[in-house]
């Protein structure tokens, strides 16, 4: 994707040409949530280890995962070596915390600059709805809502039923 400002000197053409930017930018504020609970949930694991292995006797033999092989090492060696591992994610998951606050901004001036709205869920169209009921509301046409399909094609009694008889 093109940086900030590369996108202020490129003046999209169209429409189509802003809302193919607008999901790039999306795309990438996604990935970057992916990666930060992807490397959250590494943080986690490393913290159970810690917790598990600190206080058993430190010349006690452990193993290690390193590059797909299983190495044999002490504690007093694998413990200090997880405890930098730790560190070294939760300071990438600042930086990608940065680097989404950035992009989340990116995101809102564009949206400010081409005045972008999202068109909302039924649903949420539904909750609006309750909260004016007394002022006057205009035809509002989005996306069909994916949710609660099989409900709609299928009764609650043929879904619990589904799956039995399978096994």
């Amino acid at each position: 994707m093109a940086s900030k400002a590369e996108t202020d000197c490129m003046e999209p053409v169209n429409e189509q040409i802003v809302a193919n930017m607008y999901a790039s930018m999306r795309t990438e504020l996604n990935q970057i949530y992916s990666k930060i609970t992807e490397l959250e949930m590494e943080a986690s694991e490393h913290s159970l280890v810690i917790n598990a292995i600190q206080p058993l006797d430190p010349s006690r033999r452990c193993y290690r995962m390193i590059g797909g092989v299983l190495v044999e090492r002490t504690i007093k060696e694998v413990l200090p070596a997880v405890q930098r591992n730790k560190e070294g994610i939760e300071e990438v998951i600042a930086r990608l915390n940065e680097a989404l606050e950035k992009k989340k901004k990116e995101i809102a001036g564009f949206e400010a600059k081409y005045k972008i709205r999202i068109k909302r869920s039924d649903s949420d169209v539904k909750d609006d709805s309750s909260l004016k009921e007394g002022s006057a509301q205009g035809v509002l046409v989005g996306p069909a809502s994916s949710s609660g399909h099989f409900k709609d094609v299928y009764s609650d009694e043929s879904m619990r039923n589904f799956g039995k008889g399978l096994i």
